[in-house]
């Protein structure tokens, strides 16, 4: 007998967890690269003493700016091509970059493979969740996404950690081959089990003046929010690069209103689902990436503690959010998302209570780490993967690819806008008490807006779960 506002249970085949391993997979190698990068770059720099600081700085964005950028073009591929071959191609292209990147003799060259593995994983991204939609039924999609974005964002959370461990005992060329085997055994996988969903063919081209301005805007945008740290904010180039950004994002929305098939459908946002949860996932991103870019920098700065002990004292709260986030999936599929996004909000803006109670200049693995970390694993458990099945609750499959990849580019700015704040914070020297003080203004604008996402969530996301393909209220 079912219950009133509850969603049934339904049976998934095996093939549909199968594609969900091999999509989150992907998801992990994808996001690793993120942070993985940060701890290697001493030794980058060893290996190329004749190259400019600026120079190898590019080792780090050039990945970031390619993803962002290509991700809404990579989607409109997905959906029109179809997911299965821009998925396959994505992990081929990926595998090539980490191969170049880790085999590179030169600082130039390694900046050209990632280049190469931005491509890759701007495919790999709305593919991956596009085919992991369409294998579950969307009674069950809160739980399989749940599962997809907590690889992501354990891969996040750990890579300053795991890029210690490779590092150390393999070199800095580590942190990309790694990839290469992983990346090799999921496309043979890929091509043997993946299934091939039907794609939707549009009557009239996707708009292909608006490629160009989609990818320049977020390109520019996020290029000068990271430069901005060491050029400054009234720097000619930032400001022109701003200004680029914003002029090319303003003519391809204006173009998008127009165009009978655009690369990306600005109706998804008349989606009360979508267009809250994505107003979440700029909230919870900022708030986030401000937190986990400052941390180990306090302990290491301020507490005196290694790389390695930083690295291992933050573990716990990514290790929670990974066992936590299946979970909330599937309460999400038989209640509904919203208690869960209110949650999110709540717990983080309690894990940043705790660090202005307890974490201080004296030592305090308990209270000053552990306590406030944990709050923030339950945060990240439904910030990483419950948002993101949130706002793809009441998209059609046929823009699967195109919403997905709308809801990372929106993510990925807000990642760059999160890490340029804890950057502007961390970019100069301090006294220790001068330290503690600029991080408990960080971890106050942290607490407002995880506050800020709770209300608004209550307020604006719609209750009830999905039943059988309906919206809930």
């Amino acid at each position: 007998m079912s219950v009133p506002g509850v969603a049934e249970e339904v049976e998934v085949d095996a093939r549909a967890w199968l594609t969900l391993v091999i999509a989150a997979t992907a998801g992990f190698m994808v996001a690793l690269e993120i942070t993985i990068i940060s701890v290697a770059f001493p030794q980058i720099r060893e290996a190329f003493p004749t190259s400019s600081p600026a120079t190898l700085s590019w080792i780090f964005t050039a990945y970031n700016i390619g993803v962002a950028a290509l991700l809404l073009l990579a989607g409109s591929l997905a959906d029109r091509v179809g997911r299965r071959p821009v998925f396959i191609t994505g992990l081929a292209v990926f595998a090539l970059g980490s191969a170049g990147s880790g085999l590179a003799p030169t600082a130039e060259l390694v900046i050209a493979s990632r280049v190469v593995q931005s491509v890759g994983g701007a495919l790999l991204f709305p593919s991956g969740l596009a085919l992991v939609l369409d294998a579950f039924p969307p009674s069950r999609r809160q739980t399989a996404v749940g599962v997809w974005g907590a690889t992501s964002g354990l891969a996040a959370a750990i890579g300053p950690s795991l890029g210690s461990v490779l590092v150390q005992a393999f070199g800095w060329r580590a942190v990309f081959l790694i990839n290469v085997p992983v990346a090799i055994v999921a496309v043979a996988v890929g091509l043997r089990f993946l299934p091939r969903p039907p794609r939707a063919v549009e009557a009239a081209r996707t708009d292909r003046v608006a490629v160009p301005f989609a990818s320049l805007s977020v390109g520019c945008l996020i290029l000068a929010i990271t430069q901005a740290e060491s050029s400054g904010w009234a720097s000619p180039t930032i400001v022109a690069t701003l200004a680029a950004g914003v002029g090319c994002m303003a003519f391809f929305l204006w173009r998008s209103t127009r165009h009978p098939v655009p690369l990306f459908d600005l109706g998804l946002f008349r989606l009360r689902s979508y267009a809250a949860a994505n107003a979440a996932a700029f909230i919870f991103a900022v708030a986030f990436f401000d937190w986990l870019v400052l941390l180990p920098t306090y302990l290491q700065r301020v507490w005196g503690w290694s790389v390695l002990e930083a690295g291992f004292a933050i573990a716990p709260s990514p290790l929670l959010s990974a066992l936590l986030a299946p979970i909330s999936g599937r309460i999400a599929d038989r209640f509904g998302a919203r208690p869960l996004l209110v949650l999110c909000g709540v717990s983080g803006a309690a894990g940043m209570t705790a660090h202005l109670l307890f974490t201080g200049l004296t030592p305090s693995l308990v209270a000053g780490v552990l306590v406030p970390g944990l709050l923030m694993g339950v945060c990240s458990a439904n910030g990483f993967s419950l948002i993101v099945g949130a706002a793809m609750r009441d998209v059609p499959p046929h823009r699967f690819g195109m919403a997905g990849a709308g809801r990372t580019t929106v993510f990925q700015l807000a990642t760059a806008v999160g890490i340029a704040v804890g950057a502007a914070i961390a970019g100069r020297e301090r006294a220790p008490a001068e330290w503690l003080d600029a991080f408990q203004v960080s971890w106050v604008l942290a607490l407002v807006l995880m506050l800020l996402l709770a209300v608004s969530m209550f307020v604006a996301y719609p209750a009830g779960p999905m039943r059988h393909g309906v919206p809930g209220r």
